[in-house]
């Protein structure tokens, strides 16, 4: 697939990880860090009461449009954000580099204006952050992060759900997160700062998340090289694949440095007896998790897949209305 042209001189990686979006007049969903800690809850709190509503159609988002351009695969984001605009009452259109003007070299600034006037809102699935960005700064219309190299912002209010869900507010917990420091653990970074809760990540050396974003949050996150450390006392324990969307050529090398980072059932008891195991999915059974423990009858990986429809359902009235 061609992927969409970013301009030289756009804003670079580095900016991206560090600030909101809070000079541009529309609301956008690129970082946790575009909406307050108390909008995120009041989503939170929606995307459960949506999701126990005995009138799952709702007309809140009727005769609204929502774009998505996917550069990278997708199973969960793609069929939830779908899924959640015909609920809502609206409707969506997919549109991928390959099928469009943007994989035959139109600027993501001209693509921005031009998508920007016939839709309502549009949510972006790419490599570069920096491109969501420079397409958000671009749009008259809400833009939302369905994931980048350096974040999944959505992927965090359902597994904040999860737990609000099950175990009340997460302030004042302790969060582990087991594996590798990338966009995953970088979107747990920011909610910890959000969510008001301690992050303590396990990681092998040379996988840790982004130093500014570790010297922005010294209060309340840590990094560790043992499992346990991390687990220990914790009441949610998050974990993610080794080798994700981007990092397929380096399995061999990522399997051997992320030897002893698999969640069993050991790391588990570790943890708060009560802790809950997250998992973004999809999973591989035997590498970063165990089997018996996603796969566990109490397992909350499958509410948390479930969660992403209602999440995102909130977070499109919150955006759209």
């Amino acid at each position: 697939m061609t992927a969409f042209r970013l301009r030289p001189g756009a804003a670079d990686r580095a900016h991206a990880l560090r600030e909101p979006c809070t000079n541009m007049a529309t609301r956008h969903f690129l970082t946790l860090l575009d909406l307050s800690p108390a909008e995120l809850r009041d989503i939170i709190h929606r995307a459960i009461a949506l999701k126990h509503s005995k009138m799952p159609r709702e007309e809140t988002l009727k005769n609204k449009t929502l774009a998505m351009i996917f550069e990278k695969s997708s199973t969960r984001t793609r069929v939830s954000f779908e899924v959640a605009m015909t609920q809502l009452g609206g409707a969506s259109l997919f549109l991928s580099p390959a099928d469009t003007q943007l994989g035959r070299g139109e600027s993501i600034e001209d693509s921005a204006k031009v998508l920007s006037r016939m839709v309502d809102v549009i949510t972006i699935r790419t490599y570069q952050h920096a491109k969501l960005e420079l397409f958000a700064k671009h749009s008259r219309v809400p833009v939302i992060n369905s994931l980048t190299d350096d974040f999944h912002p959505c992927q965090l209010l359902a597994d904040m759900q999860t737990f609000f869900e099950r175990r009340g507010d997460i302030a004042g917990h302790k969060v582990a997160w087991v594996g590798d420091g990338h966009n995953m653990c970088q979107s747990y970074i920011n909610a910890a700062k959000q969510f008001d809760f301690e992050l303590v990540i396990a990681c092998p050396e040379g996988f840790e998340p982004d130093q500014y974003l570790l010297d922005r949050t010294r209060d309340r996150v840590s990094i560790v090289r043992d499992p346990l450390d991390a687990v220990r006392g914790a009441s949610l324990v998050a974990t993610d694949v080794w080798a994700s969307m981007g990092h397929e050529e380096e399995r061999k090398i990522r399997l051997e440095r992320f030897s002893g980072y698999q969640v069993t059932r050991e790391l588990m008891s570790s943890a708060r007896s009560d802790a809950l195991f997250l998992h973004c999915l999809p999973a591989h059974r035997g590498e970063e998790v165990a089997a018996d423990v996603l796969d566990a009858p109490d397992s909350m990986v499958w509410d948390e897949a479930e969660n992403r429809l209602h999440a995102q359902k909130a977070l499109l009235e919150f955006l759209c209305t």
